[in-house]
C-alpha cells in the first residue's frame, strides 16, 4: 500500500512525487515510456521565472533568449527584444531525468514501461491496474495523481470529463545555417490557427515545429521544404515527433482520492501551448492539498476540492484571457494578420507590450488583449479620419 500513486513521470508527475516524498510519504510513479523524456514534442522553452522558482539545473539549459523575430504571412517582420534574458531553452530529456532523479533521492519508486489500464476508487483506497512487459500488475494507494499528459483518457474514465479544445503539434530537430535568434511564423498557410517556430539550440542545430488546428505533419513538412529553399536549414529529412496541447482545462480536476495535474488537467497556456511552468506550479498546489488530506484522513472529493480552488485562483484568469486571445487570433485571415503587423509596427504597440509591468514570458494574456485592443482602436481612428483626409 502506497500513500500516493502518481500516473505519469514527466515534469509535473515527478515534481508532485518529490514534494510528497520530502514530507515522508511513500510514493510510486508509474510511467508508460521506457525512458524519461522519450519522444516528447516540446519546444523546451521555459521562462526565467520558472528557472528561478524551481531551481532548474544549469546542466539542462541549452541556451538563453532575450529576443525573437516574428514574421507575418507576407514576410513582414517584427523584432521583439529586451536587454535581459526572458527564457531558457532546455534539454527536455535531461530535464525530465533530473526531476525524476531528485524524486528518487527522496525515496520515490519509479516503474517505467508501465501502462495504467484501469483506476478504481474505493472507500479506503485506490486500486490501479498496470500492464508491464506483457504482465498484469496491480497496486494500491491511499490516493492517486493523474499527471499522464494530453492523450490520457484516465480522467475521463473516472467521470471528470474530457478536454475538447486542443491543438496538435509536430516538431523536428534540424541542422541550420547560422540561425542565432528565435524565429516565429504566423499565417494560415504555415500553421492554421496558431504559429510555427525555429528555435536554435546550438550553433548548428534548431527545433523546427508548429501548432495547428489540423494536419501538423503536413504543415511541418511543407515548412521544412520552405526553410530548405531559403537556406535556413540544410536538410528536410528529419523525422518529427507529434503531440497535443490542451487549450481549456478540465471542468473538474479532483474527485474521491484523486487529483489531475498538468497537461492532463489542461493547465497549459492557450497562447503558446507551454505547460511546464504551469504544471510545476499546480504540482506544488496538488502536493500541499494532498498532504492536508492525508493528515486529516479526508481524501473525499470535498476534502480535495481546495486543490481546484487554489490552482484556479493562481491560473484561472490567465488561462481564460489566454483562450480569448487564441480565439481572436484563430479567426484572423492572413490579410488581417498582415495588417495587424503593420499597425503594431506603426504605433509602437509592441514596445508598450514588452515594457508593461504585468507582462512576462509566462504571464502575458492581459498584455496581448490590450495590444489587440489598441491595434483595433488605432485602425478605427484611422478609418474615421479617412473621409476628412480625402476631402469628404
Amino acid at each position: 500500500m502506497y500513500d500516493v500513486a502518481v500516473i505519469g513521470g514527466g515534469p509535473t508527475g515527478s515534481h508532485t512525487a518529490y514534494r510528497l516524498a520530502e514530507r515522508g510519504y511513500r510514493v510510486l510513479v508509474l510511467e508508460q515510456k521506457v525512458r524519461h523524456g522519450e519522444g516528447v514534442c516540446c519546444t523546451g522553452v521555459v521562462g526565467r521565472e520558472c528557472i528561478r522558482s524551481f531551481s532548474v539545473d544549469e546542466d539542462v539549459i541549452l541556451g538563453r533568449a532575450n529576443s525573437a523575430w516574428a514574421f507575418s504571412p507576407s514576410g513582414k517582420s517584427l523584432r521583439l527584444w529586451l536587454p535581459e534574458t526572458q527564457a531558457c531553452i532546455i534539454n527536455r530529456v535531461a530535464f525530465d531525468a533530473a526531476l525524476a532523479n531528485r524524486a528518487q533521492r527522496e525515496g520515490v519508486e519509479y516503474l517505467l514501461n508501465s501502462r495504467v489500464t484501469n483506476i478504481e476508487t474505493k472507500d479506503d483506497m485506490v486500486s490501479i491496474e498496470v500492464t508491464r512487459q506483457g504482465k498484469e500488475l496491480s497496486f494500491e494507494a491511499r490516493a492517486v495523481v493523474i499527471a499522464s499528459g494530453f492523450a490520457s483518457r484516465l480522467a475521463e474514465g473516472l467521470g471528470l470529463g474530457r478536454i475538447d479544445h486542443f491543438a496538435l503539434g509536430a516538431q523536428s530537430e534540424v541542422t541550420t545555417a547560422g540561425i542565432a535568434e528565435v524565429e516565429v511564423y504566423f499565417g494560415n498557410e504555415v500553421a492554421p490557427g496558431f504559429f510555427a517556430w525555429l528555435l536554435p539550440i546550438s550553433s548548428v542545430k534548431a527545433r523546427l515545429g508548429l501548432l495547428s488546428d489540423r494536419s501538423p505533419g503536413f504543415y511541418l513538412k511543407r515548412l521544412m521544404s520552405t526553410m530548405l529553399a531559403q537556406g535556413k536549414i540544410t536538410s528536410d529529412e528529419a523525422e518529427p515527433n507529434y503531440g497535443g496541447v490542451s487549450l481549456k482545462p478540465l471542468a473538474k480536476t479532483y474527485g474521491d482520492r484523486l487529483v489531475v495535474v498538468g497537461t492532463a488537467a489542461g493547465q497549459v497556456k492557450p497562447t503558446t501551448g507551454g505547460g511546464i511552468y504551469y504544471g510545476l506550479l499546480c504540482a506544488d498546489i496538488a502536493a500541499d492539498n494532498l498532504h492536508r488530506a492525508l493528515v486529516s484522513n479526508d481524501l473525499s472529493a470535498s476534502g480535495l476540492a481546495g486543490y481546484q480552488r487554489e490552482w484556479k485562483k493562481r491560473l484561472g484568469r490567465e488561462l481564460s484571457r489566454g483562450y480569448r486571445v487564441h480565439k481572436l487570433y484563430q479567426h484572423l485571415s492572413d490579410g488581417q494578420i498582415d495588417r495587424m503587423f503593420n499597425a503594431i509596427a506603426a504605433n509602437g504597440t509592441v514596445d508598450l507590450f514588452l515594457k508593461a509591468d504585468d507582462v512576462s514570458f509566462d504571464w502575458h494574456s492581459g498584455g496581448l488583449l490590450r495590444m489587440l485592443g489598441q491595434v483595433a482602436i488605432s485602425k478605427a481612428v484611422k478609418a474615421a479620419k479617412a473621409p476628412f483626409r480625402q476631402g469628404g
